[in-house]
């Protein structure tokens, strides 16, 4: 009797026990894990050079003098190097009018070499996948890009596809968003993420200067990553994401209208970035990192703010603001920083606004510089720089920010799980860089376009 007892009363800590076991086991699923990652690289007969790329804007017959000297001198301060690739059909000379089949040529070739490398790489098959996640901003077809890759692949008929558009350069952290929280319902799961940008269906030929910049600034690229929650796999992956902050400005006009596709009113159609882009972006990443960093910095850090900020009567906001010191030290949580490298002003501002070092700017200066804007991808470009340079050792924290039309501002922090030292994409030139060369290939080559006394340009 007295045994039976003293069971009922040890029942309740048996069923706690248990459920404090049962939510355990399943948060262990909700971890969300890099196995491997793939970064596209053409080939050598599509870089644009210097030269290549004024003969490019030479070509377009709408331009006047003021519009070929701005184009050159956008180049010139842009912070891309000589190397950077474009899509294939700028080379034959048909920008104007690209096909459909151009634009699933350019797409097919970016997806299968880095599906078929990513696959070969992990030593996965297609038909191990659960979950697919595609995000090409500016093209939609039909049927979707990700069912094109499924056919391609022979993937599984139960596989959870998702094809996304119109999220611009913050597309790849929305991709990975999707993902874990699929990984919440479905355990030792497998998922890709391909994400990429359709170049060849949107090369803007007019004369309008605020969206003539896609075509100084963007360049063929693209990456592929494969995920999972398996924890039986941690030993294996490259990274564990730790938060993700996903934000959204388009409730307000001015954020909505700043990146917007539309037609120029010769009725070429492109991609139009105005004047107030540097203000929303500031404005977004400010209101996501309210939400990050409070779950990222160590509590001293916090403590420290609070305190100086309660003195000073100052306000949150990024650092420099109210004086030297006040700023929150990001590096108190954060090891490595993977700034969107959408332009050279883009990485200035938002380094300035972190407090951030040259060393710390530099991966993202560098993949601006061999590889331009790639879009969603780029920030895949910066980390395989650092992994390259052999920057990333067990337990570091890596910060990605990714900014995208609509407005949105996407952040979130990895841990690395092990040291990571593939020189992968890079393999042919890390070592030049960092690039240190204090001559600019576009102002040395054309120079000549800011001299006041041309009146007129032969084309």
């Amino acid at each position: 009797m007295d045994s039976f007892l003293q069971a009922i009363y040890l029942l309740p800590l048996f069923c706690v026990l248990f459920l404090l076991n049962k939510l355990l086991l399943q948060r262990r699923h909700h971890n969300c894990y890099v196995l491997d990652y793939v970064c596209y690289k053409a080939t050598d007969d599509r870089k644009l050079d210097a030269d290549g790329s004024a003969d490019l804007v030479l070509r377009n017959k709408n331009l006047g003098l003021q519009e070929y000297r701005f184009s050159l001198k956008t180049m010139a301060r842009s912070g891309l190097g000589e190397e950077t690739y474009g899509p294939a059909i700028v080379f034959a000379g048909r920008e104007e009018f690209p096909t459909l089949a151009d634009i699933y040529s350019e797409l097919d070739e970016t997806f299968f070499y880095l599906l078929d490398r990513l696959f070969s790489k992990s030593h996965l098959s297609p038909q191990q996948i659960d979950i697919l996640v595609v995000n090409v901003s500016l093209f939609a077809s039909m049927p979707s890009l990700a069912s094109r890759i499924i056919n391609r692949y022979r993937m599984r008929d139960d596989i959870k596809a998702f094809n996304l558009s119109g999220m611009g350069c913050s597309a790849s952290l929305n991709s990975i968003g999707i993902v874990q929280n699929l990984f919440k319902l479905r355990k030792r799961a497998y998922a890709v993420v391909v994400s990429t940008e359709s170049l060849a269906s949107h090369w803007y030929c007019g004369k309008e200067a605020s969206m003539m910049l896609s075509n100084i600034l963007f360049r063929s690229g693209g990456c592929a990553l494969l995920l999972t929650n398996n924890p039986s796999l941690k030993h294996r992956a490259a990274l564990r994401l730790k938060r993700l902050v996903l934000t959204h400005q388009g409730s307000s006009d001015e954020a909505y209208d700043c990146c917007m596709e539309m037609e120029d009113e010769l009725g070429y159609h492109g991609f139009q970035l105005t004047k107030s882009l540097p203000k929303v972006a500031a404005q977004a990443l400010a209101e996501n990192l309210r939400i990050l960093l409070p779950k990222v910095l160590r509590l001293r850090e916090l403590l420290r703010y609070a305190l100086a900020s309660y003195c000073l009567r100052g306000r949150f906001g990024l650092s420099g603001s109210k004086g030297e010191g006040l700023g929150l030290n990001l590096k108190a949580g954060i090891d490595h920083f993977c700034l969107h490298p959408g332009g050279r002003a883009v990485i200035d501002g938002i380094g300035k606004s972190l407090g951030l070092s040259e060393h710390d700017l530099e991966p993202s200066r560098m993949a601006l510089h061999r590889f331009g804007n790639t879009a969603p991808s780029g920030l895949w470009y910066i980390l395989s720089y650092m992994e390259a340079k052999k920057r990333l050792k067990k337990g570091d924290r890596v910060f990605m920010a990714g900014l995208g039309a609509g407005f949105m501002c996407n952040t979130c922090v990895w841990e690395v799980v092990r040291d990571m030292e593939d020189v992968n994409v890079w393999k042919d030139c890390i070592g030049s860089y960092p690039h240190r060369g204090s001559g600019n290939p576009f102002m040395e080559k054309h120079g000549w376009i800011n001299d006041p006394s041309l009146l007129s340009i032969e084309h």
